[in-house]
């Protein structure tokens, strides 16, 4: 899905709150870490290895920290239209799409999950960011709309080649859905939310659960010797490997889909008609180009350069920014994400990076780094 989350972690709620599969992580050697206003995972056996694993095999993810929601009531598709720029109202039942949760001015708050569900819309809010979605929707959403937080619930996700395999053995049906379509399932008398979706480049799932079934769920899933359990290292250095964004990092309500190359998430009856917030700067930046661009990076030698380090010009003056960066496991070496002057966004270009005052030089590459191995289907 990704789904994309802050590792800064968030205002809201004060306290660091423990996930239901807490115990269960500390029990498999997992090192808790403060993570969006949670104890999360970071790593098990290491990073690369659970990288490399989940590339090859099948990689468990716990992402209960993410914010559930429900919206229904009469009039949801279109209360949900004056909010983002998707095209609910020709979203089929079991289908998902990409949104943004757009600011008056354009800019990016949130970037979700949206699920058509018969009764209404399933929604998948960052972890980092879910208390101020919560309030956002319910300042906005009329009145006579319901906003449902699921907070039972826990969200696993099940990434990787082996994936459909694994969770097919344990609730079997799941390998019918295509990327970006869900459905209800049943596992030992619980209702199970299923995607096929993730974070990862990856075939993969994402599964809602009651907190109380999530333990042995995570058992039966981890039982299947393709399956092992993964943390937040590896989660992040995935989706930076599949040129996804992470909200806080390559998002935030100062950048706008079209800098972030999010033109897809613009439905085009939505661009036609309007009614979002932002609509006329961001139909500016698509008929004009945004002065930055999201590009990625293929950083020169074996050291990485990370978020914040500086896009500099032959004068040394700063013309941009690096978002994420890392050494990307399954590339074999440092890559990144920076916002660039629209001129240099294009592959090949070379550019110079500045990291505490050390140059490194960087060419612009194609996104992702690594192909996307998404299983689809027919609609």
């Amino acid at each position: 899905m990704g789904q994309t989350e802050d590792l800064t972690g968030t205002a809201e709620p004060q306290e660091l709150l423990q996930l239901p599969l807490d115990a269960w992580h500390r029990a498999r050697g997992g090192r808790m870490v403060p993570f969006a206003g949670y104890l999360m995972p970071v790593q098990y056996e290491g990073i690369m290895a659970e990288h490399l694993w989940t590339r090859e095999h099948a990689g468990l993810f716990d992402v209960s920290h993410m914010g559930q929601l429900r919206v229904s009531g009469p009039g949801a598709t279109e209360a949900l239209e004056a909010l983002m720029p998707g095209d609910f109202a020709a979203l089929k039942p079991g289908r998902i799409r990409y949104s943004l949760l757009l600011s008056e001015e354009g800019g990016i708050l949130d970037d979700l999950m949206v699920t058509r569900e018969e009764d209404g819309f399933f929604l998948v809010v960052n972890g980092a960011t879910k208390w101020d979605d919560i309030g956002h929707l319910r300042e906005h959403l009329p009145d006579e709309i319901t906003l449902h937080h699921l907070e039972e619930h826990a969200l696993l996700a099940l990434q990787g080649p082996r994936a459909a395999e694994a969770l097919a053995a344990v609730v079997p049906g799941v390998d019918s859905l295509g990327f970006m379509q869900a459905a209800a399932f049943a596992w030992r008398g619980h209702a199970l939310g299923i995607s096929r979706s993730g974070y990862t480049g990856e075939d993969g799932f994402e599964i809602s659960v009651p907190a109380e079934a999530a333990e042995a769920l995570a058992d039966a899933l981890a039982a299947h010797p393709e399956v092992k359990p993964i943390g937040l290292g590896a989660r992040d250095s995935l989706r930076l490997e599949a040129g996804l964004p992470l909200y806080g990092h390559d998002l935030d309500e100062g950048t706008t889909p079209v800098a972030a190359g999010l033109e897809f998430a613009l439905s085009k009856r939505r661009r036609a008609e309007g009614g979002f917030p932002g609509v006329d700067r961001i139909l500016r930046e698509l008929a004009e180009g945004a002065p930055l661009r999201l590009a990625g990076l293929a950083v020169e030698g074996r050291q990485p350069v990370r978020e914040g380090a500086e896009v500099v010009d032959a004068s040394g003056a700063v013309i941009g920014r690096v978002t994420s960066g890392g050494f990307a496991p399954s590339v074999g070496a440092p890559i990144a994400l920076a916002y660039l002057p629209a001129a240099l966004a294009v592959p090949g270009a070379r550019i110079t990076l500045s990291q505490r005052g050390k140059p490194h030089a960087a060419q612009v590459a194609a996104l992702p780094f690594v192909p996307h191995r998404y299983v689809r289907k027919g609609s």
